[in-house]
């Protein structure tokens, strides 16, 4: 490969992304407030919360970049221990990713989860746009067993990836009518 080729499709996750922005804005629109309070299919969270812990996906992206920055310029025997205990914990984890979800979705509820979301991507859009090149392919260990698009070693570019691979799985839990 040409040294000046790039190696990440900016443009194609940033597409990604808006799609993801656009369905979020259509699901919500067009659901009813029964929609909302319904349960999820396979999940113990109503389509509402569910809906925001997609948004969450995009959340903890933002927080998770600087970490594959820091861990992936480390000894890469140092991040797999952390990883190992943070797998350990990931009852604790899944409590907490359930609970925290409940919660958030009261703040950022329909009325508000799509102005949390424009905001997320943009700012995602700026870090994306902004990004070494060399620094997409800095990698680092993962809890595996918290997610199931975690895989044992992510590149900053898999991180920027994974939000529509969340998103898009848990949109198939929605059992919204419309």
């Amino acid at each position: 490969m040409p040294m000046n080729e790039p190696t990440v499709d900016r443009r194609a996750i940033a597409e990604e992304w808006e799609t993801a922005r656009a369905t979020l804005r259509r699901l919500v629109g067009s659901a009813t407030p029964t929609d909302f309070q319904r349960p999820s299919d396979g999940t113990r969270w109503s389509n509402e919360q569910l809906l925001f812990h997609m948004v969450f996906g995009f959340m903890v992206v933002l927080r998770l970049l600087p970490l594959v920055r820091l861990f992936g310029r480390l000894p890469a025997g140092f991040g797999r221990v952390c990883a190992r205990l943070l797998d350990a914990g990931t009852p604790v984890f899944d409590a907490i990713n359930y609970c925290g979800s409940c919660a958030a979705a009261t703040v950022y509820n329909r009325r508000r989860m799509t102005g949390k979301c424009d905001r997320v991507i943009a700012a995602l859009q700026r870090k994306l746009a902004a990004e070494p090149e060399a620094d997409f392919a800095l990698s680092m260990h993962f809890p595996a067993r918290w997610d199931p698009f975690f895989t044992d070693v992510m590149t900053l570019a898999d991180v920027y990836r994974y939000p529509v691979k969340h998103f898009d799985f848990h949109a198939e839990q929605l059992t919204l009518e419309n």
